[in-house]
């Protein structure tokens, strides 16, 4: 096979794969790379530095200028500018440009922009008229100016309901999607002075602590985690206020919101998760069963699935 070019388009590199079509007034300088059935469309513009993977489709109005790395299976929207200089001067060039990553499955909505110098993670989703200020986390869903994160892709919600009908006060656990990550309901006294919620490591959390942390002051569209424990499992419990938490297996990814004291998730080790959506006076308590160690986190998604499949 070879590649399509309208006679209109005017094509420069020869470095294009098989399948590959490029539409009417588009414009590809020497250097840059297309891999196998991408999709240029009309009045697209590639620079000599960029690089597109496998069956990329890049839509009308697009310019990709150097720096620019795209992975298989992304989708560009019409009119997203990227951008490569944080500082821009007529005349005044850098000496080497900000690379910006777009990982594969990604999708970016239309008149998105994208500051220079940015990851965007595996199957991420860009809203349209989104301004991305921030690294993307894979499979997050950003939007608005600056863009924040307002959900995560493919996600199924757990709902809490069988352990929240039982009667106040009394105990119960209760399975997620993602394998091995439990709801629990924590023990309730309630009476005129006021309401209590207790629990004890061992019981009702499934281990006896060896380290924990509370997260605060995450208002703003701010996310947190974004990781997996390899040997390392956690219980948390929302003190105060609300948030939304993902978790991932690898295969299932579920969210559900922590908004009563007396409600905990169970994390085994090798769940990936994620903490966002935090209300103002949110206040996460997290007990871990071993001590820190930087060597038990991973830190990349596309590391964690592949440890999950070995």
């Amino acid at each position: 096979m070879t590649h399509f070019q309208h006679p209109q388009a005017l094509v420069e590199t020869t470095q294009i794969g098989d399948g590959s079509r490029i539409w009417a007034f588009a414009h590809i300088l020497p250097g840059a790379r297309l891999g196998a059935d991408c999709n240029i469309c009309d009045h697209v513009f590639i620079e000599n530095d960029v690089t597109l993977g496998d069956r990329v489709t890049v839509k009308c109005g697009v310019q990709l200028w150097d720096g620019v790395d795209i992975e298989d299976d992304v989708f560009v929207g019409p009119n997203a500018t990227f951008t490569n200089d944080p500082f821009p001067r007529s005349k005044a060039y850098q000496s080497k440009v900000a690379r910006t990553r777009i990982c594969a499955g990604s999708s970016i909505g239309a008149n998105a922009t994208i500051l220079p110098g940015i990851t965007i993670g595996r199957s991420a989703m860009i809203g349209a008229g989104a301004v991305v200020t921030s690294d993307v986390p894979s499979n997050a869903i950003v939007m608005g100016n600056p863009a924040r994160i307002v959900g995560y892709v493919d996600t199924v919600a757990a709902d809490a309901t069988t352990i929240l009908s039982d009667p106040p006060g009394s105990l119960g656990s209760q399975a997620t999607p993602a394998s091995g990550v439990t709801l629990h309901r924590m023990r309730l006294v309630q009476d005129v002075r006021g309401d209590l919620t207790v629990g004890e490591f061992g019981m009702e959390i499934p281990f006896i602590p060896r380290r924990y942390y509370i997260v605060f002051g995450t208002e703003g569209g701010k996310a947190r985690g974004q990781y997996a424990l390899r040997s390392t499992s956690l219980f948390m419990l929302c003190a105060a206020g609300s948030c939304v938490i993902v978790v991932d297996d690898g295969r299932n990814r579920a969210e559900f919101i922590l908004d009563r004291p007396d409600i905990g998730v169970f994390l085994p080790p090798m769940t990936w998760y994620t903490q966002f959506r935090h209300s103002s006076d949110a206040k996460l308590l997290v007990f871990a069963d071993a001590p820190y160690d930087p060597a038990d986190y991973i830190r990349e998604y596309d590391d964690f699935v592949s440890a999950r499949k070995t």
